[in-house]
């Protein structure tokens, strides 16, 4: 799988987030709340709605770990995120790849296409 993490400020589609959250986790094993949202690119209070409805829906599993006095938060894909990464996000993004932060590099890519 391909990966491509749209990076600084701007927006992203939700099913991108979903994507770069499944993919990261199955990259990574398993990453508390803190180092998913971070290596995301996320803010945890407006997209905390967006792992919980991948947790509800089978994509990640959430656990959570003692370390110390302290309670971590932990997340890891299951083969159900990987799968549906696969055959619905992958093939998505090939049609509607996104949005580059050089549109001038998009235009030569187009002209490059009609050449041929």
């Amino acid at each position: 799988m391909k990966r491509k993490l749209v990076l600084g400020k701007g927006y992203r589609e939700k099913i991108y987030i979903l994507k770069d959250v499944i993919l990261t986790l199955s990259e990574y094993g398993a990453l508390n709340q803190t180092a998913l949202i971070s290596h995301c690119g996320l803010n945890l209070k407006k997209h905390r709605n967006i792992l919980d409805s991948l947790e509800e829906n089978g994509m990640v599993t959430r656990f959570e770990e003692k370390a110390g006095k302290r309670t971590v938060t932990m997340y890891k894909s299951t083969q159900k995120g990987l799968e549906f990464c696969k055959t619905i996000l992958d093939p998505y993004e090939d049609l509607f790849p996104r949005k580059s932060k050089n549109p001038e590099a998009d235009k030569t890519k187009l002209s490059l296409l009609i050449l041929i």
